[in-house]
């Protein structure tokens, strides 16, 4: 089965070059110019593809549809042109598809960018509510500090000993040499 998928995954990337190069060279509509391929999934019997475009700028879903009808409409010269280039016994028949991801992409990039500027805005206002509260609290920050930095060394140390003991226990081979390893005659 890994070699059909292998297969599979080659016919897709074939089919998606050279779509793209017909798609621009040989087909005269100017509608066709402003997409871009995103995806082409075949089938497993390799007898459909799925052709997956977005257009290069802005676009309502009358121009969609527009550009989707006129891709249908080419679909059997495409293929037709893909058989003349190709040694597969049968090129799929090809359904063009609208890539609805990259638009859900692009809504995702901008709800990011207003989460980061409200978290600039909230950030700066607690940091300014801080700062005024850090002159009162700084001689009772300095003693609190000392004596977590003096608690914290010494348990850091304690656990690294008991981690080496621990693992010592594990390996009856620990420490031992080549020379004395059971296996060497």
């Amino acid at each position: 089965m890994g070699k059909e998928f292998e297969r599979t995954q080659r016919v897709s990337q074939f089919l998606h070059q050279e779509l793209a190069r017909l798609l621009h060279s040989k087909v005269r509509d100017p509608r066709v110019h402003r997409i871009n391929l995103t995806d082409v999934e075949v089938s497993r019997d390799l007898s459909h593809a799925k052709v997956f475009f977005t257009l290069l700028d802005d676009h309502t879903d009358a121009d969609r549809a527009e550009i989707a009808a006129v891709l249908r409409k080419v679909s059997g010269f495409l293929r037709s042109e893909l058989a003349k280039q190709s040694s597969m016994r049968t090129v799929p028949r090809l359904s063009f598809r609208f890539d609805e991801s990259v638009g859900r992409g692009r809504d995702m990039e901008s709800l990011l960018r207003e989460v980061r500027k409200a978290d600039a805005v909230l950030f700066d206002h607690q940091g300014a509510d801080e700062g005024a509260h850090e002159s009162t609290d700084e001689s009772t920050d300095e003693s609190t500090d000392e004596s977590t930095d003096e608690s914290t060394d010494e348990s850091t140390d304690e656990s690294t000993d008991e981690s080496t003991d621990e693992s010592a226990d594990l390996d009856p081979h620990a420490g031992l040499g080549s020379d004395s390893d059971p296996t060497i005659a």
